[in-house]
């Protein structure tokens, strides 16, 4: 069983010369260790990847990874055998399997960056020139339109209809 006891704070950080390693020392070589191994798996994964998925931790030859969702864990679970055999050759030659987890709370602090993305996406969009329809797509929409069935041939000739007066006489004079 753990040591339960109350401890004073000078224990937990005394220095390395007096003690073998400090509790919080050996807490925080683990937290750099997982640190670089997060940058060293998310550089070996394709970049739509990065934002969803983090090192959790790496236990008994086991490297435990995180995924937003389902569908990011989907989408990671296809790159696992390249992954895999890349650590291994590389990083953690010790490794024997990579476990996949689903963390919502990736999601979430995500959905604020994709929000404010999304609106800073229509304001730069307002400002995007509008697109036309020429008078040659027009032509050709009102003849597709003479050949479709009624339904087909309203919504075409609605649509040949936003390139302006040019459409509007085509379509008189059929």
């Amino acid at each position: 069983m753990r040591d339960s006891r109350p401890q004073s704070l000078d224990v937990l950080f005394e220095d390395a010369s007096t003690v073998e390693k400090s509790p919080l020392q050996v807490i925080q070589q683990r937290a750099v260790a997982l640190l670089k191994l997060n940058r060293a798996v998310i550089s070996l994964l394709p970049a739509q990847l990065h934002p969803w998925c983090r090192v959790a931790n790496y236990r008994k030859q086991i490297l435990v990874l995180e995924a937003g969702n389902a569908s990011w864990m989907t989408r990671l679970r296809y790159e696992l055998p390249t992954l895999l055999s890349t650590l291994r050759s590389e990083i953690l030659p010790s490794l024997s399997s990579i476990d996949i987890r689903i963390n919502p709370s990736l999601m979430v602090k995500h959905d604020n960056n994709a929000q404010s993305l999304a609106k800073t996406m229509s304001i730069s969009h307002k400002t995007s020139p509008i697109r036309r329809l020429s008078q040659e797509s027009a032509k050709e929409l009102i003849v597709l339109a003479n050949r479709s069935p009624k339904k087909l041939k309203e919504r075409l000739e609605r649509l040949a209809a936003l390139a302006g007066e040019g459409a509007s006489t085509a379509n008189k004079k059929r």
